[in-house]
């Protein structure tokens, strides 16, 4: 277990949970957090120190902390709220370069694991059930955020490259999902009505969120290069897990859900979905964790239908009524 580790995006969910996690290892000497803004999380033993990602003077910062690992958790899968979508863009390509150039400079330095996305497979009719890490790249990039996310993956494999001494492992996440994850996918299945696309009946891999920090930990630990998909074994159609929830659905046609969900998202506290999403919800994606059991050793503790039956039975169940003469009217001014 490396014994000095800086965990870049800190504030973030994953960030803080891992942090916390390392604390409480007499393995870890040291813990560092780099963020520009604070976790929330109550963390005893982590140094925070305030830098933004994209800011240059990350090649001072992390080298004078002298990790031997050090976690990239700033990948950004949505705009902050507030925030311009072309931040997103920033964040994660040039916050990456920067982080990368800053690691060059980091001469004890043996080991990054990057917390990524599945979405460089894409999501497409014709994809296959599962996924191998092989595979990414076959798929048309169609969204920015697909786009960004093989462009940093291609920057990790040149410093790779370059620095053969450093173990790089680029994790590729499925959405998560928990009682506790406050996300726009995780708000949107928590609407008591759920707006669905007409035709269209994804399959979904959707990670509890304890396995999301288990697999991070787990690739800390593991003496493993490249791409590790990090997904629940099995999958289950959007249809199931609303009947299984007892959400109501509302089928809405395609070409109009992503504007009725900026109509009635907002107002239900969906929050917004990129393009990326509406995709997921439409075709669905699913990829093999073949390699995070095999070589990872880690074996996910929720399959696809346990995941979601946590979530629901856990989540929060206060929620108001549906009005849905309210919501079919306001549906019907996103139609016209």
């Amino acid at each position: 277990m490396a014994r000095r580790v800086v965990i870049v995006g800190v504030a973030t969910h994953w960030g803080a949970e891992l942090a916390r996690r390392l604390e409480r290892d007499p393995q870890v000497e040291y813990v560092a957090g780099i963020d520009d803004r604070e976790p929330a999380a109550d963390l005893e033993r982590t140094e925070f120190l305030h830098a933004d990602i994209r800011n240059p003077v990350l090649a001072r910062l992390l080298p004078a902390t002298e990790p031997d690992t050090v976690v990239h958790c700033g990948i950004l899968w949505y705009p902050a709220p507030g925030k311009p979508a072309r931040a997103l863009h920033e964040i994660n390509v040039i916050g990456t370069l920067q982080l990368l150039a800053a690691c060059e400079r980091t001469p004890p330095l043996e080991r990054i694991v990057v917390r990524g996305s599945a979405a460089i497979y894409g999501c497409e009719p014709a994809a296959p059930l599962f996924h191998t890490e092989e595979l990414a790249g076959r798929a048309p990039l169609r969204t920015r955020f697909q786009r960004d996310v093989a462009e940093l993956e291609g920057y990790f494999e040149d410093f790779a490259r370059r620095r053969p001494q450093v173990r790089c492992t680029m994790l590729r996440f499925q959405p998560e999902i928990g009682p506790d994850l406050d996300a726009p996918l995780t708000r949107y299945l928590r609407l008591p009505v759920v707006p669905t696309q007409l035709g269209f009946d994804p399959r979904l891999q959707l990670l509890h969120a304890e396995d999301a920090t288990g697999a991070l930990l787990a690739a800390l630990r593991a003496d493993v290069r490249g791409p590790v998909n990090v997904a629940p074994s099995g999958a289950l159609s959007l249809s199931r897990i609303l009947r299984s929830a007892g959400r109501l659905s509302l089928p809405v046609p395609h070409p109009l859900f992503e504007p009725a969900l900026g109509r009635l998202g907002v107002e239900l506290g969906a929050g917004p979905l990129v393009a990326d999403a509406v995709r997921l919800l439409r075709y669905g994606r699913g990829i093999s964790n073949r390699r995070l059991v095999e070589e990872v050793g880690y074996r996910p503790r929720f399959d696809a239908e346990a995941a979601v039956a946590d979530f629901f039975e856990k989540a929060d169940s206060r929620r108001v009524s549906p009005d849905l003469g309210g919501l079919f009217r306001r549906l019907a001014g996103v139609v016209r």
